[in-house]
């Protein structure tokens, strides 16, 4: 999904405008896989070392899943995580210094080191991981802004290329507030298995049924924004205006519903999943743009 909302970035909403807005972008195609690849490998790298650290819980929570000391062994997962992040830092590396701007470095490495001290103690914390790692999937998002924009911006194109730059904001914003709850609703899900590894997430520590609320006032707060961002941008498109309605704003309705009737694990999965569908159909929107600047 990371790739897909990049690509989508790139060639659905900067690509098109070069001509009629005078949109400027640094990356060439070459260069721009490059960026979607050290995103990945980041990524990936994050998902190897987060299963390791967890073990303990996923024996409870999820034991069918279950991959290292299974499939891998816990030395060869923290070997194949060093590789993904030298790969994805290098890379981060290489094409800071290409569009000339090599401090951008530092936004690789944050990553990098976010989402392993996340895994390794963070996660225990209450609220805290849960946002960390909302705000690494919103820099995957911002970070193609950050490349492609801003290092070729001057005097001329300063005012669209912020204008795209504010679009991809937005859109990181949304994916930082979904995955915020996500993030919650999955320790609900996951209660037991944190609370024996000794865990202090939102749902041990003030309880399922006031995480339940905490997760239904942030999912209430991403409804009002969306309903705002659509009547004051996007009001005059009927087609845009209908597929908000259809496909974003309606499920998280629907999650609003179901979060003050969920009671056991497997409707806090269905939510889960619910929610990944809405990250996808909201970020999948940004095909439509071409209708609407």
């Amino acid at each position: 999904m990371i790739a897909l909302v990049q690509y989508l970035i790139k060639y659905a909403l900067l690509l098109p405008f070069t001509e009629s807005h005078g949109v400027m972008t640094s990356l060439d195609h070459f260069h721009f896989a490059l960026l979607v690849l050290s995103t990945m490998c980041i990524a990936a790298g994050g998902y190897v070392i987060n299963d390791i650290y967890d073990l303990t819980t996923d024996a409870i929570n999820k034991p069918e899943k279950i991959i290292i000391n299974r499939q891998i062994s816990e030395k060869n997962g923290f070997t194949i995580f060093m590789v993904l992040n030298i790969i994805g830092v290098v890379l981060g590396f290489y094409l800071a210094n290409h569009v000339g701007k090599s401090a951008l470095f530092v936004v690789f490495f944050a990553a990098s080191a976010l989402l392993y001290i996340y895994a390794s103690a963070l996660k225990q914390m209450l609220l805290v991981g849960n946002i960390v790692v909302s705000v690494v999937i919103a820099l995957s998002i911002l970070t193609i802004g950050i490349f492609e924009l801003f290092p070729i911006m001057n005097a001329n194109n300063k005012s669209v290329q912020i204008l795209f730059f504010n679009i991809i904001r937005d859109y990181a914003i949304f994916a930082f507030a979904i995955n915020l709850v996500r993030e919650i609703i999955k320790d609900i899900e996951d209660i037991d298995g944190d609370h024996k590894a000794g865990m202090n997430t939102l749902p041990i520590a003030i309880g399922r049924e006031r995480a339940n609320k905490v997760a239904f006032i942030v999912v209430l707060l991403t409804l009002f924004s969306v309903i705002y961002y659509v009547i004051t941008y996007l009001f005059t498109q009927q087609l845009v205006i209908g597929y908000f309605l259809i496909l974003v704003i309606a499920p998280l309705i629907y999650v609003c519903i179901k979060i003050f009737n969920a009671e056991h694990k497997g409707q806090y999965n269905h939510i889960s999943q619910i929610l990944k569908l809405i990250m996808l159909t909201g970020m999948l929107s940004l095909a439509l743009y071409k209708f609407v600047i």
